[in-house]
């Protein structure tokens, strides 16, 4: 995953190595409670804030999900 996808000024992105794969952790804001998350062929399709964001995974296996206004992407890859 880019880090760019997201815009900077709106989203920061922390990425987590859990050692057996890696987590990508965005905080969409507690306001957002209508943000939603499909994963379709690689990419992430990210609906917040009434914009939508298209994010490239690296893997095809990747799982994405929000809860509580904090989107998470997790991967088997390690960094």
């Amino acid at each position: 995953m880019r880090h760019d996808q997201l815009p900077r000024d709106e989203y920061r992105v922390r990425t987590v190595d859990q050692g057996d794969g890696v987590e990508y952790v965005v905080d969409l804001g507690s306001a957002d409670t209508d943000a939603a998350v499909d994963v379709v062929d690689g990419t992430a399709i990210v609906v917040a804030d009434g914009a939508q964001y298209d994010v490239d995974l690296p893997r095809d296996d990747a799982k994405a999900f929000i809860r509580n206004g904090v989107l998470t992407i997790t991967t088997e890859d390690s960094l």
